[in-house]
């Protein structure tokens, strides 16, 4: 196993490794209990949607510029602004619901205000893992970087729902706020040497990710998983229309997913330091396939095991994706193209979500899942030449070396 925590090595990526733990985990806490309360508020899913869709479409308008700015200036200077931003907005959000001062505009304004800065702090986050670790365990940083999002799917649910109960909302937002202060610490302790590129803002970051055949399949598989990552639309009919399983039933596929996740990320944090085209390729058709298996299980066992195989597929390849986007990417590029990324995952599940709902509406609740597995197949074998093609190896100036 030591093989697979290798970037654990180094004190500030740990550091950093278990105050992401926290923060996301602080996020997740926050989001259940902002659901709660839009609903009070409401009376109404569709507000509960309007409020993802605040957050989200600010990440995919305004990605590419964020990127730039992580290029020109650098991720470590980016996240010390864009942290204390969102702490603040937390904190905001925690005495206007404290106070019952809150009202549905000030929910959708700060949700669209964090999307915004979000959008910056995902780009500089990808960058900085380069500076602390450097390049030869960027692909384990990464996978690594999978147990956060996974932990916290788990923790803040169960943080938020224990807080919610207790306190109320104000004190998920707090929670919440208080999250930021560890990486912000991180950030502000450790000075890392990066190399910023302030006079390389004529190449657009969509402009250069199209040039780059690899790159462009990548983000093209990237924005087509989406579909999959937003598991809980097309998973609430597949459970209940399907299977006749009630809220419990739901919950423990979901919870199967994440399960499933860890293998994945282990795959993924042992592999090679320079994941190949082809293999990223592979995994994303057997990703597809395990999705439409899943899709189409005769019985509820096998529904709960391709759930399981699917989690393990989806993540391994996603973390070799991502890992080789960022390696085939110039150093003076790295944050918009991490923008890219971003806009295309979880950018573009504003556009993915709707869609396999609507699918879903329209033929079967099957159909609905199994989508998300077509357009993985599809986008694997529309883009197989260029993922299959020698990748460029480009050096990286930047390491885990600290001023």
């Amino acid at each position: 196993m030591g093989g697979r925590f290798q970037s654990l090595r180094e004190p500030v990526f740990r550091q950093w490794f278990f105050s992401s733990v926290l923060s996301a985990s602080g996020t997740m806490t926050q989001g259940v209990a902002v659901s709660v309360l839009v609903y009070r508020l409401t009376d109404s899913g569709i507000a509960v949607g309007w409020m993802t869709t605040c957050t989200f479409v600010p990440l995919f308008l305004f990605g590419s510029y964020a990127g730039a700015l992580v290029d020109r200036i650098g991720p470590r200077r980016v996240l010390l602004v864009t942290q204390t931003l969102l702490a603040t907005l937390s904190g905001l959000l925690a005495v206007l619901t404290a106070t019952g001062a809150e009202q549905m505009w000030m929910l959708y304004a700060i949700a669209a205000i964090s999307g915004t800065v979000s959008a910056a702090d995902a780009s500089a986050r990808q960058v900085y893992v380069i500076d602390l670790v450097g390049a030869d365990r960027v692909s384990n940083a990464v996978a690594l970087n999978e147990i956060v999002v996974n932990g916290s799917r788990i923790l803040g649910p169960a943080i938020g729902g224990a807080a919610l109960g207790l306190w109320g909302v104000w004190a998920c937002c707090a929670l919440n706020a208080a999250s930021f202060l560890p990486p912000l610490i991180v950030v502000l302790r450790h000075k890392t040497k990066t190399v910023t590129h302030p006079h390389t803002q004529k190449i657009g970051g969509l402009r250069y990710v199209w040039r780059n055949p690899t790159i462009r399949v990548c983000v093209l598989l990237a924005a087509a998983s989406g579909m999959l990552f937003s598991l809980n639309v097309p998973l609430t009919p597949f459970t209940t229309a399907i299977f006749h399983l009630d809220g419990t039933g739901f919950g423990l596929m979901m919870a199967t997913f994440g399960i499933g996740s860890l293998p994945g990320v282990l795959l993924a944090a042992a592999g090679p330091s320079r994941p190949s085209g082809l293999r990223v390729a592979v995994l994303a058709v057997a990703t597809g396939v395990a999705i439409l298996a899943t899709a189409y299980a005769p019985t509820v066992t096998l529904a709960f095991v391709g759930v399981a195989v699917t989690g393990c597929a989806s993540i391994w390849f996603i973390s070799l994706a991502n890992t080789l986007v960022q390696l085939e990417s110039d150093p003076g590029m790295r944050g918009r193209v991490m923008a890219v990324w971003g806009m295309a995952l979880p950018g573009f599940s504003v556009v993915t979500g709707p869609f396999i709902g609507w699918v879903g509406g329209v033929t079967d609740a099957r159909l609905g899942f199994g989508v998300a597995g077509i357009a993985m197949i599809l986008a694997a074998a529309t883009g197989w030449r260029g993922l299959a093609r020698p990748t460029a190896r480009t050096p990286v100036t930047s390491g885990a070396s600290r001023a």
